[in-house]
């Protein structure tokens, strides 16, 4: 009974779909802000979750004594009181006959009240909690841990938001006929005993829930699933070697490409002068030719080794050449190694 009102608040408040409603009476004390359920897929059938309480707050599964400083907000939600029927031949009316255990001889039809009263909400400051978690890790060594973390389908979750009620609230049930004119009709003469239930729970008690998913890395770091479509649990070692050999390929693909770029860069940029060389008559080119320039000399007849060319060898590209200028220096060398077409004259051009 108590599991059938709480799913009718949540269906009526709604709060897009996260706010779960508490399952049990007897475990609503340990959906708290900050305390740490488990959530589980039923099965491919079902495609919505099972949450699970777990005797232990957020603090407990992590390194250190330090407490947790982010603080807890509450204010008013609303003022909740709800009637409603519910069909015998449906699954919520099933439900509730084998939860309440209600007699429903010559009955069709059952009628639930739940008054709730002025109900409040209590969050967690999730900015405050973010920025702390920065520097915290978790313990695997704790027993929460190694058990969700032997289960593929367990993800921990932790409670971010809770609504609880502020005075001692009833829960009633009611088996009878459906009428035309009124809601119920009740036979007092054929209302055999058992017929009607009502529960009384105290101040205080937490009808429903909200949480963040816990996403828990290799190293212990952890972070909190504010969004939707972010997903919690546990980093595993081939997930950890797949990210990383893809973050390496990534990376060897854009040095590769910037390695491309600067040839092709480099090849443009020498074609164009190679070009502007060649378009232009030899008496304007051929320096060496002039009285007084530079002469061309084979490197090899002077003990030279065959090198790069100071013009278009360098960086990358590895043009070689055996010929040179001795009568030009770079870098203290006595002496620069340039190919005897184009670059010969064109260097000279351009040192000029």
């Amino acid at each position: 009974m108590f599991a059938a009102a709480t799913k009718s608040f949540v269906k009526q408040v709604g709060d897009g779909g996260r706010l779960v409603p508490v399952p049990s009476l007897s475990e609503a004390d340990k959906y708290q802000p900050l305390s740490l359920v488990v959530k589980k897929k039923r099965c491919f059938l079902f495609p919505r979750y099972k949450f699970t309480s777990t005797p232990f707050t957020l603090k407990d599964i992590l390194l250190g004594d330090r407490e947790i400083s982010a603080g807890i907000s509450s204010y008013q939600l609303l003022n909740y009181e709800d009637e409603s029927d519910v069909s015998l031949y449906g699954r919520r009316g099933n439900h509730i006959v084998n939860d309440v255990g209600i007699n429903v001889t010559g009955s069709d039809s059952i009628a639930v009240k739940a008054s709730f009263g002025v109900v409040t909400k209590h969050e967690v400051e999730v900015s405050t909690l973010l920025k702390e978690i920065t520097t915290r890790k978790i313990n695997f060594d704790h027993s929460l841990i190694r058990q969700s973390r032997s289960s593929r389908k367990a993800v921990l979750c932790v409670v971010m938001e809770s609504i609880r009620t502020t005075r001692q609230c009833s829960l009633s049930v009611h088996a009878g006929i459906r009428g035309e004119a009124m809601r119920f009709h009740f036979m007092d003469e054929q209302n055999p005993k058992g017929r009607d239930k009502a529960i009384v729970f105290p101040a205080h008690t937490t009808i429903a829930f909200s949480v963040f998913e816990l996403f828990i890395y290799l190293d212990g770091a952890f972070d909190l699933c504010v969004t939707s479509v972010s997903r919690g649990g546990f980093e595993r070692e081939e997930t950890a070697t797949f990210a990383l050999l893809y973050r390496l390929r990534n990376i060897l693909f854009e040095r590769n490409r910037r390695v491309m770029d600067a040839i092709s860069r480099s090849q443009f940029y020498l074609d164009d002068l190679f070009s502007e060389y060649y378009d232009k008559p030899l008496s304007m080119t051929d320096i060496s030719l002039k009285e007084g320039t530079h002469i061309r000399v084979n490197l090899l007849n002077h003990n030279i080794p065959k090198g790069p060319c100071i013009f278009c060898g360098m960086g990358n590209l590895k043009r070689e050449t055996v010929y040179g200028c001795f009568q030009c220096s770079v870098d203290g060398q006595k002496y620069v190694r340039l190919h005897a077409v184009p670059c010969f004259d064109i260097w000279h051009k351009r040192m000029k």
